[in-house]
Parts: structure tokens; sequence; C-alpha cells
């Protein structure tokens, strides 16, 4: 269709000129002392139409004779170019084959190559930016090769390329590659300082995180480790799966390393609502107040979440954190140098009523009873609870306490076999 459109266009323009020239009588005269020349005027616009070609392939020739020069120039720069391009490729290929020496040579072969076009007066736009990737991969060349000393001079000329405003991107990476190259030396204070470098933006990115998490844990700063596993966790770099038992073990370490009641408490404070309803977070700290010598009763009340999580939603706690939970109120009410508070002991006995046959919680009502006197029901629940228990603790516990109430009945014989029957336990712990 296009073709038969300048085909109609090209018979349209000869019509037109076979109708202006065909008829046209015009004349120009050129007067020319002592001579006159006539000229037909077809004539002479042809000759000026041919003058005017003929000047502007001469203009075009010129032009293009004077850009030769310029287009070698830029010939030569794109065949650089191509080659750095291919030995950048070539360094990427066998630093992932794992052909690390390679790799090195190639990345050197690209900085080679561009020193050459910088000293014929050649600049690339993104000259900074090659240079660091090529310092980077070759110190990442040499890290491999655990030649520290090669891996630091092309980072620290790495580093110093990147700092340049054009290759400010590439500055990143070069901090967390050297982050990662300290944690790979076991160095975690020098991963931080360079970690602690990064901008802000840059810092809370997922490799970052990860990167200081490690770091931190590692230099066992674990109120750091907790804050960015959490940041980790809402950014999902932890697997959900995962999450819970990394917090768990860092809330417990944090926990742990306190030695007195006032740090316990300022560690309880630092931990978020989710942490602290975690049974074993909350039962480690109970149980680390008690150690302390703290208060009690705050100690019980950290308990209390996790009591009426079991008490309310059975099979919530694993049958380890039941009994590690126990443990820790019977702890809590045998340090009390009074009888347990009635709260407690309403919140027992209705979660002892509301689930007859649990050992566990017949043994701790069992318990709590010989705390308030009440030999003969102690006694009875004690009984009751011992052929299904199932810890070996609680078991020499629960035989402990009979032989000292048969003892205080008189009951030599029955004291005599509980306390056989508490030894067994034991040994079968």
């Amino acid at each position: 269709m296009r073709a038969a459109l300048w085909f109609l266009a090209l018979f349209g323009v000869a019509v037109a000129i076979a109708l202006f020239a065909g008829n046209n009588q015009g004349t120009i005269t050129i007067f020319w002392p002592p001579y006159r020349v006539d000229l037909s005027l077809n004539l002479v616009l042809l000759t000026l139409t041919l003058l005017f070609v003929i000047l502007h392939v001469a203009l075009r020739a010129l032009s293009a004779l004077f850009a030769i020069p310029g287009h070698a120039r830029r010939w030569r720069i794109q065949h650089q170019e191509r080659a750095m391009h291919v030995a950048l490729l070539d360094t990427l290929s066998n630093l992932l084959a794992g052909r690390f020496i390679r790799a090195r040579k190639a990345a050197e072969g690209v900085l080679a190559r561009e020193t050459a076009m910088t000293r014929s007066g050649e600049t690339l736009a993104y000259s900074a930016r090659l240079r660091a990737l090529s310092h980077l991969l070759a110190a990442e060349s040499a890290q491999s090769l655990q030649d520290k000393a090669a891996r630091e001079a092309h980072f620290c000329q790495a580093l110093d390329q990147a700092s340049r405003r054009e290759a400010q991107e590439t500055r990143e990476g070069v901090l967390l590659r050297a982050a990662r190259w300290a944690l790979e030396d076991h160095d975690p204070q020098a991963a931080l300082q360079w970690l602690n470098q990064l901008p802000q933006g840059t810092a809370r990115r997922t490799v970052a995180l990860r990167l200081r998490l490690k770091a931190a844990r590692m230099t066992r700063q674990t109120l750091l480790a907790l804050e960015t596993a959490r940041l980790l966790t809402k950014h999902r770099g932890i697997s959900e799966v995962a999450a819970p038992g990394i917090l768990r073990s860092l809330a417990l370490e944090l926990l742990k390393s306190a030695y007195d009641p006032d740090q316990l408490q300022a560690a309880w404070h630092q931990l978020d609502a989710a942490e602290r309803l975690m049974p074993e977070v909350a039962i480690e700290a109970s149980a680390g107040m008690l150690r302390v010598g703290g208060d009690i009763e705050l100690a019980r009340n950290w308990l209390l979440p996790v009591w009426e999580r079991m008490v309310t939603q059975p099979g919530a706690l694993t049958e380890v954190q039941r009994i590690n939970l126990i443990t820790a109120l019977e702890s809590g009410f045998a340090l009390a140098t009074g009888a347990p508070e009635a709260a407690w002991l309403t919140r027992i006995e209705q979660a002892q009523m509301t689930h007859p046959g649990d050992a566990a919680l017949q043994y701790l009502a069992g318990m709590t009873c010989m705390r308030l006197q009440l030999w003969g029901k102690a006694q009875q629940l004690l009984t009751q609870s011992l052929p299904r228990l199932q810890d070996p603790l609680l078991e020499r516990n629960a035989w402990a306490a009979l032989a000292a109430l048969a003892e205080r009945r008189g009951d030599q014989a029955a004291c005599a076999e509980a306390w056989q029957n508490a030894a067994k336990a034991s040994s079968a712990g």
C-alpha cells in the first residue's frame, strides 16, 4: 500500500513538472558587456538544481571525511568497553564457579584496561563504579584464597573509589562485604564497625540485619541481637517457623545474664509483650527472680498469663512446659514466708476441680495444702497423683512430702517406704 502511494505521488510530480516545463516559454537574459546570453528558464532551473545537489554531496563528503577520526576514536572506546565487559563477565563466572585465581586475574585485567584508557585521555562516565566493582571482585577472590594482604589492598582501593560521588551506591556493597569478611575472620567487633557506617536505610535491609544479628550473637550483645531479630521477623527476613525459636533463645539469654533483681526486672521490661507470653521465658524470669532473692510475688505474677493459658487452653503448653511451670510455682510457695496468697489458692483449687484427672495439678494442689497445714487433704491429693505422675522430679518430691507427713503421724514404716520410693524416683530420673 505504501509503495503504491509513493508511485502515485511520483507520477503526480512528473505530471506537474511536464505541465510546467512543457509549455514554459520563459527565458532569462544575462547581460555581460559586450555580450548578451539568452537562456531557457527550464535550463536555468535544472542547472541550479544540479548545482545544489553537487554542493550538498560535496559538503556531506567533506563532513564524512573530517568525521573519520571521531569515528575511529569511538570505535576504539567501544572496543575497549566490550573487552572490559567481557573480562568483568569472566570474573563473575569464574568467581561463581570457584576458580578464584582466574577470577582475580580477570578483575585485574579490567583494571588494567581501564587504566590504559584513562592514560590515553579517554574517561568513562562510570569509571569510578567500574574500578570499585573490579577491586571488590578481586578482593572477594583473594578472601576465598585466604590471601588477606591482597584482599586488604584491593578492598582499600575499592572503598576509595566507592567514596566518590558517582559511586555512592557501590560503597554500600563494599561495606557489606567488609562486614561479611570480618565475620568469616571471627572478628565480630570489626563487622559491627563496618555495619555502623552504613546509611540508615541500608542498615535496615535484610542482608545487613542478618550480618548484625550474627555479629551481635558472637559478641554476646544479647539486647542488640534481640532487637535485630525483631526487625528481621518484622521484615520477614527469618522464616515464621524459625523466628519464635530465635526470639525465645535470645530472650532467655538476656534473662540469664541478669545477676540481681534490678537487672532482671530491667531485662524483663526490655522484652516485648509476645516474648513475655512465651512459657519458657516467663518461667525462666520467675525462676531467675527466685534465684537472686527477688520479689516472690512479682515472680508469681510473671507466671500468671502462662498459668491462665494452661488452664483455659488444654494442650497449649507441652508437658515439659507444664512441669516447669508447676515446679516454678511450687518453688515460689516454698520460699514464701507465710501461707500462699488466697488468689493463687483459689486458682489452683479451681484448676484442679476443672481437670480432676490432671496428675500434675493434683500434685500442685497437694503441695499447696501442705503449706496450709491441711495434712489430710494433702496426703489424699498426693497419693492420688503418684500413680499418674510422669516426671521423676515431681514423683520424688511427692514421695518426700508423703514421707514428711508419715513422720509427722509417727508412722515410721510408711516414712521409710516413702523415702525409699523417693530414692528410686531420683535414681530413675
